[in-house]
């Protein structure tokens, strides 16, 4: 798909969203060759435009209720590489090119500061395999 200089977003891409109650989605920021996961933030359809057809990535900032494009005042861009949409509809995956940290406290993923939680770790069993399209399957005995 094409884009052009447009004012609103494609309507074909609008009518696969499905937005908030406050008309956002989320996104999902993760730097493309290493596949580390950034950031989260939120985007309305102009956002979201504006991350298509500009190559950077902009958000709808719930706290300021206005358009914020990272990097415009730290240095800390975010180039974008690719957008996709989940099968929901209800998240995007905006895959990057990250100068610097995207966190606001300087760190390079806003998912170190917080740190892990306490969890039980899940194991698969030995029987359990991924089939080619990634679902986990139960192996046949013989």
């Amino acid at each position: 798909m094409e884009y052009d200089n447009s004012t609103t977003l494609d309507p074909r891409i609008a009518e696969r969203l499905k937005h908030d109650a406050k008309g956002l989605v989320a996104a999902v920021i993760q730097q493309y060759d290493t596949h580390e996961v950034l950031m989260v933030g939120y985007m309305n359809d102009e956002a979201l435009r504006r991350t298509l057809t500009t190559g950077r990535v902009t958000f709808w900032s719930r706290s300021r209720q206005e358009y914020w494009r990272k990097g415009d005042t730290s240095g800390h861009v975010q180039y974008v590489k690719s957008v996709s949409l989940d099968c929901d509809g209800d998240a995007l995956l905006v895959k990057v090119d990250q100068v610097g940290a995207a966190c606001h406290t300087g760190k390079r993923s806003c998912f170190l500061e917080g740190g892990p939680l306490p969890c039980i770790e899940g194991h698969r069993t030995p029987e359990q395999t991924n089939d080619e399209n990634g679902t986990a399957e139960q192996e046949e005995q013989a």
